[in-house]
């Protein structure tokens, strides 16, 4: 990335496409990039690998980082911030082995304030219920809203809502029926009535989840025709 200190006739800091902009003793220059020869080191294919690693796992889960973490700095936010905090926190750098723990992963990030007890529950085949206290502490407002997050990370589907029940209900249902089945993790927090903070999420654990065949679904409802004629 190049800067423009000046306005777009000034000068450049920086990369842009094939050139470079440097200063050296108050005089700007623009250079052409050196054509590489050397392959890579096994340092920077291990490099290449983790910045592929982290792209592929924060990609499906975007949407939902660019509310989550919009006020994560002044210079950095949405998905670039989330992936900051990944290789600070959940990430095990560890080259061509390296590995993501989601429970050290936030998907939301700020100041605002949790509800107590919040806890989850798989109702029958694909409705997650969660639910929290519904007392309203110093801080908090009745309307803030819940944020849910449901990350399959094998299979790189995610759904979620940013915009839930309000705070002061105590509880939710987020709907996993267009999930891919798995291991399904479990994030929530809370945005401001507002929309102008949210709280740090919650890691609440994983559920299991498992789509019947649609062969299955198909003859089950042919079954309930048939006992509605009967």
């Amino acid at each position: 990335m190049a800067y423009l200190k000046k306005g777009v006739l000034g000068p450049i800091t920086g990369k842009v496409g094939t050139v470079v902009g440097s200063s050296w003793r108050g005089i700007e220059f623009v250079k052409s990039l050196p054509n590489r020869t050397k392959p890579p080191t096994p340092g920077e294919l291990a490099n290449r690998h983790i910045f592929k690693f982290t792209q592929q796992w924060l990609s499906p889960i975007d949407d939902f980082l660019k509310v989550g973490f919009k006020e994560y700095s002044p210079t950095s936010f949405g998905v670039n911030a989330a992936k900051s905090y990944l290789y600070k926190h959940a990430l095990n750098k560890d080259g061509f082995n390296s590995t993501i723990d989601p429970a050290l992963m936030l998907v939301s990030h700020g100041n605002l304030s949790l509800s107590d007890n919040l806890q989850m529950e798989l109702i029958g085949d694909d409705q997650l219920s969660i639910t929290w206290d519904r007392e309203i502490l110093e801080g908090q407002n009745p309307e803030d809203q819940i944020m849910m997050l449901a990350y399959n990370i094998e299979k790189k589907d995610s759904i979620g809502t940013a915009s839930g029940q309000f705070r002061k209900t105590g509880q939710d249902i987020l709907d996993l029926k267009a999930l891919a089945d798995g291991t399904i993790h479990v994030y929530v927090a809370f945005i401001a009535v507002d929309r102008e903070s949210q709280s740090n999420s919650v890691y609440l654990g994983t559920v299991f989840i498992e789509t019947r065949p649609q062969s299955k679904k198909k003859d089950e409802k042919d079954k309930d025709a048939t006992a509605e004629q009967l």
